[in-house]
């Protein structure tokens, strides 16, 4: 597949300006930038099933559930008690809903995980370190 240079470089330059970003976040941050890019995702895992991009839509939901595995869950303290145990479970249905949303093109699926994940994100970011 030919990619023009123009593309090249634009698509260079963001991959250099995520990798800044995320040498320059605080743990807190590289959550929330977690939860962020989950959503991202998930929107476009939403946007090429509308488009009838079954390898696009495959892709990106595989991208969430990684984010989800070994991004979020990674992040569990192991002795955070219930709230750990909650979140892992929460995050387990998650990669179970995407992956039957992924068989099934299910868009209902993928917009179940975004209304989930919405507000243990918005959580997260209210309790933002100062």
């Amino acid at each position: 597949m030919y990619t023009a240079p123009a593309a090249r470089t634009a698509n260079a330059y963001l991959r250099q300006a995520a990798a800044s970003r995320v040498a320059a976040a605080s743990p807190h941050e590289l959550i929330a930038m977690l939860f962020e890019g989950v959503d991202q995702t998930l929107l476009s895992a939403l946007g090429a099933l509308e488009r009838g991009d079954i390898p696009a839509k495959a892709a990106a939901l595989s991208k969430a559930v990684r984010l989800l595995d070994e991004g979020l869950r990674a992040a569990l303290d192991p002795k955070g008690g219930e709230l750990t145990e909650r979140l892992d479970a929460l995050y387990d249905y998650c990669i179970l809903r995407l992956t039957q949303a992924n068989l099934h093109n299910d868009a209902k699926g993928i917009e179940e995980v975004r209304g989930l994940l919405a507000p243990v994100a918005d959580a997260w970011n209210q309790i933002r370190p100062q």
